[in-house]
């Protein structure tokens, strides 16, 4: 596990990197029910990597907009016929996307290296800890339970990073296994999601690497319409610009798309 979690640290800052998505529930709004095997998550998975994933990125519960918490007894059963099996089925890391302590828990014995919190280590208290014990990295996601238009979302997310900063370092997760994500699409109007892909400019001072997760999200359904091809031609159009704004870690559906842009992406940005 540690092996993994150092070989994908050390990418960061060196060039984009891609986290494919594999979404072992039935309700994801892009791709729920297709991967609840272990056989058909360890194909998906593979076809990531060979795609150019640098890490794969497991989530046993749909955070889209009105999805139905799921409790943890339910997301342990989705992740427990499969996600061993799939982090040995590949050399990437695996990093599992929950805002359970004890999911965190269960997925790093098995081989989990990165936790990706979508509560940012402010939902669940135990989260830090168990982040801390078990050695991995972690992804710390902006969130809110409410949306207000008249909030300034970028000070909201300063606030929220520095609230979850300071728990982590208090559980002692070392600086350096830690990865920051704007939320775009959870407690934001369609303006403060923009915003917020805008204003990571405004907080490169933590001197932290941003992971964004565009993928065929609603906001760019909101935009461009649902067609997939354009959406897909729209998330890339987004997370080039996302890049220019900071984010070096991207969270996608279509890796071998994202692997072709940004190797252009970041030839020019070299040079």
């Amino acid at each position: 596990m540690f092996e993994k979690r150092d070989r994908f640290l050390s990418l960061l800052g060196q060039r984009s990197i891609i986290m494919g998505i594999v979404n072992v529930t039935p309700d994801s709004f892009s791709d729920g029910g297709r991967f609840n095997s272990l056989e058909n998550a360890k194909a998906q998975a593979q076809k990531l990597v060979a795609e150019g994933a640098d890490i794969v990125d497991v989530g046993a519960e749909s955070t889209r907009p009105g999805h139905t918490p799921v409790p943890e007894d339910e997301e342990l059963r989705r992740l427990e016929p499969l996600l061993e099996g799939l982090v040995q089925a590949v050399e990437a890391p695996v990093s599992i996307d929950t805002s359970k302590a004890a999911i965190a828990r269960y997925a790093i014995s098995r081989g989990v290296c990165v936790v990706n919190d979508v509560w940012g280590l402010q939902r669940d208290p135990a989260m830090a800890d168990v982040i801390a014990v078990g050695g991995a990295a972690v992804v710390i996601m902006h969130n809110r339970a409410d949306v207000d238009e008249k909030r300034d979302i970028v000070d909201d997310m300063r606030r929220f990073f520095d609230h979850s900063l300071g728990l982590a370092e208090k559980a002692g997760i070392p600086r350096h296994h830690i990865m920051l994500d704007p939320g775009v699409g959870f407690g934001k109007t369609k303006l403060q999601n923009l915003e917020a892909i805008a204003g990571m400019t405004k907080l490169q001072d933590y001197g932290l690497p941003f992971l964004v997760g565009l993928s065929r999200k609603s906001l760019l359904g909101s935009l461009l319409g649902d067609d997939p091809a354009i959406k897909l031609i729209g998330t890339l159009a987004a997370n080039l610009t996302a890049a220019a704004h900071g984010a070096s870690i991207f969270r996608v559906h279509d890796a071998a798309e994202h692997v072709t842009a940004f190797k252009v992406f970041d030839a020019i940005e070299r040079a």
